[in-house]
């Protein structure tokens, strides 16, 4: 299992959010972000595989990006946020990062699960 995975989970459905794009980034020196993963969540609103097994995190700033735009337009829902980018650092580069998106069309939260 990749090292940081995600959940979706659409609370205005009470259902998964399946077929969102997702990106994850990495910050380097200089204020750059470097696409170092990408998948699209399942039938269950998971995204397991956004980094390879055994991929070694460093320490730093990470950024996840849900593409959720695309996601409402398949359940034509309106949404208010076309993109959701969740920002946040990694210190301890042995653990495991789940980093769930609870979303609705106009509003969405997010924490840091197990």
């Amino acid at each position: 299992m990749s090292p940081i995975t995600t959940h979706i989970l659409d609370i205005s459905q009470g259902a998964p959010a399946s077929g969102v794009p997702v990106l994850l980034e990495f910050l380097e020196f200089e204020q750059k972000w470097d696409v170092i993963g990408e998948g699209v969540t399942d039938s269950d609103g998971r995204s397991r595989d956004l980094l390879p097994d055994g991929f070694p995190l460093k320490k730093g700033v990470y950024r996840l990006t849900f593409k959720t735009e695309e996601y409402f337009n398949t359940i034509q829902v309106k949404g208010f946020y076309p993109v959701v980018q969740v920002i946040f650092e990694i210190r301890d580069q042995t653990s495991h990062y789940h980093v769930p998106l609870l979303l609705s069309p106009y509003g969405y939260s997010t924490y840091r699960g197990s």
